[in-house]
């Protein structure tokens, strides 16, 4: 690393930092862009598929001693909390693939654009500053786009639409909380606790309806959704969080349905269902991803 790049103690300056945590962002973005395919690909109802997801994730990270250090190294109040938060993370993903499962993954992926329009609001209040007026508006840019969305969805389709919406909220809720209190605690700890929440409050639902077991091929997928696309990036997701507001990382994330709109088209040729409506709506969302930088750069110049 260049000299100009670390501050006077030697360690990278927080610029630095702040690019590294984007580029885990993106790494995160494409990772979760496969999990709407995966979602469509895993025969089990939702319910199960995220309990199983979770308590795999929950399975890993308790063999891993780094884990085991920091679950000891917390405070109680911080485990309290992080329970809580994990419930709404379980809540959003139980919602997001209940979307996919009665729209299709276009459709889910799309709405969690939403999910830098309810941070805008939501942040400033969780973490007790004031609004900003550039984030308000790139969150307001966003709805025509959003309303377009809806328009090029059949109807039968619409009700995945309005849970794809709570998913997105859900996500900008818990985006807050962990970047509100996981700045001190250890990530993989973070991960395990919220998890195991999620295992609790689905895996008791899911055990009374009728526990169904995975398919082999379930169980590969599973294997790939709990390893590869949920526990490392939502490590690195939260270690992010550290140098990234929970609105850009939310507005970021509004990357993720261009991965899985094309993955989604070429796997099972989700086009056919969708009019051109959609994607114009999708590319709106998509555009304040590429305005953010700019918008706030002018918003703080006239400041």
């Amino acid at each position: 690393m260049r000299q100009t790049e670390r501050g006077s103690s030697g360690y990278p300056t927080h610029a630095v930092l702040q690019r590294q945590a984007y580029l885990r962002l993106h790494a995160c973005v494409i990772l979760w862009g496969v999990t709407a395919i995966l979602g469509r690909l895993i025969s089990l109802p939702a319910l199960q598929l995220v309990a199983w997801r979770m308590a795999l994730v929950v399975g890993v990270l308790l063999v891993v001693r780094r884990t085991w250090g920091g679950l000891r190294a917390m405070s109680l109040r911080s485990i309290v909390i992080f329970l809580g938060i994990g419930c709404v993370v379980a809540g959003h993903w139980y919602a997001f693939y209940t979307s996919i499962k009665i729209s299709n993954a276009s459709v889910a992926v799309s709405c969690l654009g939403l999910g830098s329009i309810f941070a805008a609001i939501i942040e400033p209040v969780l973490m007790r500053r004031p609004h900003e007026r550039a984030e308000l508006f790139l969150g307001v840019l966003a709805v025509p786009g959003v309303v377009l969305i809806v328009g090029g969805v059949p109807l039968q389709m619409r009700l995945g639409i309005v849970i794809g919406v709570v998913a997105a909220l859900l996500s900008a809720i818990f985006t807050t909380l962990n970047k509100r209190f996981a700045t001190n605690n250890d990530p993989f700890s973070i991960t395990c606790i919220e998890m195991a929440a999620g295992v609790v409050v689905l895996g008791i639902p899911a055990i009374l309806s009728g526990l169904t077991m995975p398919t082999p091929m379930d169980a590969v997928w599973l294997l790939v959704l709990a390893v590869a696309c949920t526990l490392l990036p939502f490590v690195m997701w939260i270690q992010s969080l550290r140098y990234v507001s929970a609105f850009s990382t939310l507005l970021m994330l509004n990357l993720e349905p261009v991965y899985a709109i094309l993955l989604a088209a070429v796997l099972f040729k989700e086009y056919e269902d969708l009019t051109p409506l959609f994607y114009i709506g999708t590319g709106i969302v998509l555009l304040t991803v590429l305005l953010q930088p700019h918008v706030r750069r002018f918003a703080r110049s006239t400041t």
